[in-house]
């Protein structure tokens, strides 16, 4: 039975965002982020057997053909890079674009991941009934996960939520058996920092 990391990429990346860009005028490259770095730091008591990442699949949407293109590379850029630090990364689900209105009655094109959260679940729960989880840490701060991980408790499985300083979600901080938060200076102390 194993220690596994399950962490919602996109998730992770718009809250590490969020703390090192506040203003959101910068454009980061989480393709040279020190992921290992961090988590080596802040699970630095726990000793981690498997660590997957989760990301939304991305397909060329015609109508942001160059821009789908462009953004399909950014991913296979930070796949490689997390790979490299020892990452597993698994597709999981779709990046779809959907027209949205304005209040001023302008249509502008957004994209949201789906089955991310699903697969993380499914994940989660497969491995508590084959019998190869004992502990579930959960990088992930959407609460659509709740009931996968009361699940985990069923099965008697041990469940940490990895959340943030400024913004832990507290139903999943109800529903596991510790909190670790992740500080704004450990989110700093690695970027830009060498990747092992």
């Amino acid at each position: 039975m194993k220690t596994i990391l399950f962490i919602d990429g996109r998730n992770l990346i718009s809250k590490m965002k969020f703390v090192l860009d506040p203003n959101r005028n910068k454009n980061i490259d989480f393709t040279i982020y020190n992921f290992k770095g961090l988590f080596d730091k802040v699970l630095s008591k726990i000793e981690v057997d498997r660590r997957i990442f989760y990301f939304g699949g991305l397909i060329i949407d015609k109508r942001t053909e160059k821009k789908s293109i462009e953004l399909i590379e950014k991913q296979r850029r930070l796949k490689t890079s997390l790979e490299k630090q020892e990452f597993e990364v698994i597709y999981a689900g779709r990046i779809r674009g959907h027209k949205e209105n304005c209040p001023k009655g302008h249509n502008f094109l957004s994209f949201k991941e789906k089955g991310v959260d699903v697969r993380i679940a499914v994940d989660m729960i497969g491995m508590a009934h084959n019998k190869e989880l004992k502990l579930a840490i959960i990088a992930s701060s959407d609460s659509d996960l709740q009931p996968a991980i009361k699940e985990l408790e069923n099965n008697s499985i041990e469940r940490i939520y990895l959340g943030f300083e400024d913004s832990p979600n507290k139903g999943l901080t109800y529903t596991t058996n510790r909190t670790i938060l992740i500080r704004n200076s450990e989110l700093e102390e690695f970027f830009g920092k060498k990747l092992i």
